[in-house]
């Protein structure tokens, strides 16, 4: 059994003029949601064995909040995480996945569409919180049955859904 943790940036200001929304970072309650969501995954023992993070600036920021409270096992920062569609971020999954957990620190729409398409089942109540959108910090932990390598539509299980407003 493998899994997969899909975590969607906390929250950003918005951008200064002449800023890109690339360096965007993040502001007080996105800091203190990544935080949160750090020492969540610690107490339900979510550790990833890799994790890809988009090099954008409130992503790296994401995972310094998540990193000072769990661990994130080895770190690869992919520029490619800003730009690709939830195909795009499949096909790195599948690269980089294998037997154990991956989490992805990235954007929406990409992580919602690709939570969706990659859960072909789930719990109800996770599901149901799902439904409502994928707010920053959200977090989805989806579980597949062999290797993430062979991650596919409709072949995880939406083991759960969490965001720091249900925490």
């Amino acid at each position: 059994m493998s899994k997969l943790y899909l975590l969607r940036h906390a929250k950003a200001g918005w951008a200064l003029p002449g800023m890109r929304d690339f360096d965007r970072p993040l502001d007080a309650s996105g800091v203190a949601d990544a935080e949160t969501m750090g020492a969540v995954m610690r107490a339900c023992n979510y550790v990833p064995d890799l994790t890809l993070c988009s090099n954008a600036k409130r992503a790296r920021q994401t995972l310094e909040g998540l990193a000072g409270h769990t661990d994130t096992g080895r770190v690869l920062f992919l520029e490619t995480l800003y730009s690709e569609d939830a195909a795009g971020y499949l096909n790195l999954i599948r690269g980089n996945g294998g037997p154990g957990s991956l989490l992805i620190v990235g954007h929406n729409p990409m992580t919602e569409d690709l939570t969706i398409a990659l859960s072909g089942e789930g719990d109800e109540a996770a599901r149901g919180m799902l439904n409502h959108g994928f707010p920053t910090s959200g977090l989805a932990i989806v579980r597949f049955p062999g290797s993430l390598a062979n991650a596919a539509q409709g072949t995880g299980y939406l083991e759960a859904f969490l965001s720091p407003a249900d925490i």
